[in-house]
């Protein structure tokens, strides 16, 4: 049996109640495919998870997002060999470890041009991307977003993405020494979160003109002021909560702000029909190719650090994607 090493929880809590366990893994099964996992990455959900914000069945493994190569094939699995290059985002929690068994259907080949550390980082945070920009609201040239932690993983992802569709983008960030990492992502402006009037900032930054959309993965603290920035009839997307669970909005506040729309998207229902998975993956890998997103790799760490990956990330240390080898 193929040995591996995998982070474990047994409870939630802060980073050290993440552990390293060794143990054999069964032949894959029906459908699967044994993955020897060459590069891993991070995303804040991972933090979510440990803490028990999105609580899962104890005891667990941790991330969902990892690149590598086919060592083995199940019963029943077409369209993949051994030694394919391969990555995954969806295929249930667990690709922090070495090695593991994964469902055949949920991993997409990597192209000769995207490396498995490019795959690791961007895979999850690209689709994310990709979502937002072709179906949460099609973004079009012309149009004002506001990005929210614009030089964070998908942050700097989609402000790239969003700038290449002809958009223009104003960021914000709680950390003033990421500005120049907004900037050069292609952020107009970038907005210092820890400014108490921070949305007054914005409108200063624009002239007095809001966002069609606001992309808002901050949550607890920004969600009530990211309203008082968007346009008249304009979006906000709730996608994620870096400083805690968003706040309930009442209805008819939308309403007294200019008739807003407000909603809370998700990458895995997005990407669950694996028909889905493989032309999103295609759209995101034609915008590596043509150069509109790139992998910007802020800090590297072993799995044997995992409890400093989550460390780094709480304290908002690292700047860009954190990539995990096994």
């Amino acid at each position: 049996m193929t040995q591996s090493r995998r982070v474990e929880i047994r409870e939630f809590g802060p980073p050290a109640v993440m552990t390293l366990v060794a143990g054999a893994l069964p032949p894959p099964g029906p459908g699967q495919v044994l993955l020897r996992q060459t590069a891993i990455g991070f995303n804040f959900i991972d933090i979510y998870q440990r803490r028990g914000l999105y609580p899962l069945p104890l005891p667990t493994g941790l991330g969902f997002e990892a690149a590598g190569v086919v060592e083995a094939l199940g019963p029943d699995v077409a369209g993949l060999s051994i030694g394919d290059r391969v990555a995954t985002m969806n295929a249930g929690v667990g690709a922090y470890a070495e090695a593991r068994n994964v469902a055949a259907d949920k991993l997409v080949k990597l192209p000769d041009a995207v490396s498995d550390e490019a795959a690791a980082t961007l895979l999850f945070k690209g689709l994310t991307a990709q979502y937002l920009l072709r179906a949460t609201h099609a973004v079009q040239p012309g149009e004002l977003l506001l990005v929210h932690s614009a030089a964070g993983g998908v942050g700097q992802i989609l402000t790239r993405w969003a700038t290449a569709l002809g958009a223009e983008v104003i960021g914000t960030t709680g950390t003033p020494a990421k500005i120049p990492a907004a900037l050069e992502a292609g952020c107009k402006a970038v907005i210092d979160l820890n400014d108490a009037d921070w949305p007054a900032a914005f409108l200063r930054a624009t002239g007095g003109r809001k966002a069609r959309v606001v992309y808002d993965a901050v949550g607890k603290d920004t969600l009530e002021k990211s309203l008082d920035c968007a346009a008249p009839y304009g979006l906000v997307v709730s996608y994620g909560a870096a400083s805690g669970k968003a706040p309930p909005i009442d209805v008819e506040t939308l309403g007294a702000k200019g008739g807003l729309y407000l909603t809370r998207p998700s990458v895995f229902p997005r990407n669950a029909d694996p028909l889905a998975l493989q032309a999103h993956a295609a759209d995101l890998f034609d915008a590596i190719a043509r150069g509109h997103v790139r992998v910007d790799i802020g800090q590297r760490f072993s799995l044997s650090d995992i409890v400093a990956v989550h460390e780094a990330a709480e304290a908002r240390r690292a700047g860009g994607a954190i990539l995990i080898t096994p």
